[in-house]
């Protein structure tokens, strides 16, 4: 019997080996972005707050002291289907990096078939005592392992770990940018109900108003054109009114959808809390790559391509696999474990594709063409990061200043009013003056309390285009 000679295949597992080591290519890194020294437009007295730029906590949203934006951002975590539907995205990737990593390992699988057969009685070469009808059993296992050539398995596997890294990235992000939109939206919906407040106090004037002017109009002491414009000015009050209750039925019922609630059966009552906006650490715009997880995503996708270009170009050379296969085959059931049934076969495999009609010099074009995409798409998002901080930062130092021209304005328009009535009531002015003081105040007090919101809502997005509190895993 011949023994079986196992110096070809150590000499095939040592090539290839030796392959592998010295074929695995570095990883290329994220294009280059220009980056500006410091951010412009920070507002006043931000500069010492952001020497260091510390990293603001995960529950950043604390800082804003409103208890019910703590409750609702713990129901946003607890059952959102937004957050819920990222979550899953990012165990497919955890998954999908399990299934490349399977590959590193051999396979082993087993096979059982027990079956009657009859031959043909003119079957090419059938010996003359071979019987018509004979049982032919078989228990085969196979063992097989892809030797890594040329590191084209781990490429693939490191792909895969850095797509599910950027998976994670994603899911921070879509937290995130939940999270803001919440806070967003609450803030809008706080501005709805101080506007909501100053109407209600508002259309009361106007109704106090319009019946002292009946009053005087059946006295004969005020005209009907005075009693029209008092009666003008109530209803488009009331008008304002209703159409400012429905923008806040709107909001709330955003923030229902967000948290996972039944919008018919969510309620948020009026509150008086009044949102603080704390110098935020904004820091440098170098800082800002290692601080917004969309960032890091995208830059774990140029990795996650720059290894599928290897993968790709792995295909123009030869695979190894080693195999073994064995068990037991007998037509006899009743003997079929015996060592005379034994069979074996052991060897390894060398393939290489020698004609493909381009197909492997196109696979890997593309490749290098996604590569160019990924370099492209993380160059986008670094300078749309950087619009955002300066686009936040702009908004918070302009609507800061232009807060306290609308503060002016509207204690100016105040004045106007007060005068206004009592030159109307001392006879020395029509009610149109009135109408007309009555109008610039409302208008100017909805502008203040507008641009508070707005002033607000830019801190809250300051907070998402700095990156929360985000920290690289």
């Amino acid at each position: 019997m011949k023994i079986f000679n196992p110096a070809p295949l150590a000499l095939a597992v040592t090539l290839a080996l030796a392959l592998s080591a010295c074929a695995d290519a570095p990883v290329q890194a994220p294009p280059a972005v220009p980056l500006a020294d410091a951010f412009r437009d920070l507002p006043p007295g931000w500069a010492d707050a952001n020497a260091k730029a510390p990293q603001l906590p995960a529950d950043w949203w604390k800082m804003y002291g409103d208890p019910q934006l703590d409750q609702l951002q713990q129901q946003l975590l607890d059952n959102s289907p937004d957050l819920a539907s990222a979550l899953a995205r990012y165990q497919q990737a955890q998954a999908a990096t399990s299934t490349l990593r399977a590959a590193q390992s051999p396979t082993l699988g087993a096979s059982l078939n027990g079956q009657r057969d009859r031959q043909s009685d003119l079957k090419p070469l059938r010996g003359a005592t071979s019987p018509a009808e004979y049982n032919s059993g078989t228990l085969q296992f196979d063992l097989g392992y892809e030797v890594d050539l040329w590191g084209r398995i781990s490429k693939q596997v490191r792909a895969g770990v850095a797509q599910e890294r950027a998976a994670n990235a994603d899911l921070a992000a879509a937290r995130l940018s939940l999270q803001i939109q919440l806070a967003d939206t609450l803030l809008a919906l706080r501005g709805a109900d101080a506007d909501l407040k100053l109407l209600r106090e508002t259309e009361v004037a106007y109704k106090r108003q319009a019946d002292l002017i009946n009053r005087r109009h059946e006295g004969g002491s005020a005209s009907g054109l005075d009693l029209a414009r008092a009666e003008t000015q109530l209803e488009s009050t009331r008008s304002l009114l209703r159409q400012r209750q429905a923008q806040r039925n709107v909001q709330e019922h955003a923030i229902a959808a967000l948290v996972g609630a039944n919008a018919a059966s969510f309620t948020l009552a009026q509150s008086d809390v009044s949102f603080v906006t704390p110098a935020l650490p904004v820091g440098l715009p170098s800082q800002l790559l290692q601080r917004r997880p969309d960032i890091a995503a995208a830059a774990l996708r140029v990795a996650a391509a720059s290894d599928q270009v290897g993968v790709a170009r792995t295909a123009l050379f030869p695979s190894l696999t080693l195999n073994a296969s064995g068990g037991f085959q007998s037509s006899d059931f009743g003997r079929f474990a015996q060592a005379s049934n034994l069979f074996w076969a052991v060897g390894p495999t060398l393939a290489v594709s020698l004609l493909d009609g381009g197909r492997r010099k196109a696979q890997i074009a593309n490749a290098e063409a996604q590569l160019d995409e990924a370099g492209a798409r993380y160059r986008a998002v670094v300078l749309t990061a950087f619009q955002q901080v300066e686009d936040q930062l702009s908004l918070l130092t302009n609507y800061e200043e232009a807060s306290k021209s609308d503060h002016l304005a509207a204690a100016a328009a105040q004045r106007a009013l007060d005068l206004a009535k009592k030159r109307y009531d001392e006879g020395a002015a029509s009610y149109l003056e009135v109408v007309t003081a009555q109008t610039a105040y409302l208008q100017s007090a909805r502008s203040e309390l507008d641009l508070t919101t707005r002033y607000r809502q830019a801190g809250v997005q300051l907070v998402k285009a700095i990156g929360g509190g985000w920290t690289a895993g």
